[in-house]
């Protein structure tokens, strides 16, 4: 009788660990990060690196305690609303991208999931956020924007081009950051005395003829910061070299590709900036309550390889103000 009491004892304390074993082991969910691109993961290579370990000094390991699910636009931006769909599908907890497009793209798809921006032209006029210090909705992150930097970059560019007249500049109608920044160039160039003719971009393949037509007509080319002229900067690079036209251009990126020159905002830091937004949105805090920051971190790059090519030669007082030069 004793054995039979044992035995059934047993099985009881059995059957009542099983669900505290099962649970016990049963997954914790993870929050999870879904990280557009507007580009590759090539070319983006060192923003998703200052924003990942960002994340990490905050206390969060990708695979440990958070996900990151990675999807890439390559410049294409039928794209935006399909990633941005299936992010809404997956249920991602934030949505971090950056630029204009993947921006809207991302707050068209949802107005619950919070969205965190590591870039974007403009937020307030292109109808991302009511305003900078009040956000509101879902959505918040780091302009890109500084009014007075198109003026900066034409005096940078007549400082090595002193004959400049005419300048050309590249814009991707479906962008409405790149209408507003040629706009804030052409009321630069007014007071310089510059002429200013602009050369529409649709898709890749506008930008072999858009040099047919600027040949010629330009002394100098100026090349906005967006996804359809990024992923194409080495091209647009070769083919400026090929016309003799010294480029200026809005991040650095596009100089460690051949470009001449840059002046604005560093976007490896404005990315790992975007960590600590989406850090306290992973804390509980919302969006709305998260003020738009704006960009503190500007810089001079030139690259010397392509000025002695084009035959240019760079003032000295132009080398010791810059923060990098590329030989």
């Amino acid at each position: 009788m004793m054995e039979r009491r044992t035995f059934l004892g047993v099985i009881a304390g059995t059957l009542l660990a099983a669900p505290l074993a099962a649970s016990a082991q049963s997954p914790v969910r993870v929050p999870t990060i879904g990280l557009m691109g507007s580009g590759t993961a090539a070319a983006q290579s060192q923003w998703t690196a200052a924003f990942v370990q960002r994340l990490r000094d905050l206390g969060w390991n990708e695979g440990r305690n958070v996900a990151i699910v990675y999807r890439w636009a390559e410049g294409r931006s039928e794209r935006f609303a399909e990633i941005a769909a299936e992010f809404v599908r997956l249920k991602v907890d934030v949505i971090l991208t950056h630029n204009t497009p993947p921006v809207l793209a991302a707050k068209r798809a949802t107005s619950v999931i919070p969205i965190v921006f590591a870039t974007a032209g403009d937020p307030v006029g292109s109808g991302i956020v009511g305003s900078l210090s009040r956000p509101e909705g879902n959505v918040t992150g780091l302009s890109s924007q500084a009014p007075e930097t198109a003026g900066k970059r034409l005096e940078l560019l007549l400082e090595l081009v002193p004959s400049l007249r005419r300048l050309a500049i590249l814009s991707d109608v479906g962008n409405p950051f790149s209408a507003r920044d040629a706009d804030e160039v052409r009321k630069a160039a007014r007071p310089l005395g510059l002429e200013v003719v602009t050369f529409p971009i649709r898709r890749s393949g506008d930008i072999d003829p858009a040099f047919e037509a600027i040949r010629g007509r330009a002394q100098a080319l100026y090349v906005p910061a967006v996804p359809l002229l990024f992923v194409n900067r080495i091209r647009i690079n070769e083919l400026a070299l090929a016309a003799r036209l010294p480029t200026m251009h809005g991040v650095r990126e596009y100089v460690e590709a051949g470009g001449l020159m840059s002046y604005g905002p560093n976007w490896p830091h404005m990315w790992s900036r975007a960590a600590d937004l989406v850090d306290k949105i992973l804390r509980g805090a919302k969006p709305a309550g998260l003020p738009v920051e704006q960009p503190t971190k500007f810089e001079l790059v030139i690259n010397l390889k392509t000025a002695k090519a084009l035959g240019l030669t760079i003032p000295q007082s132009l080398l010791q103000r810059a923060d990098q030069v590329i030989e």
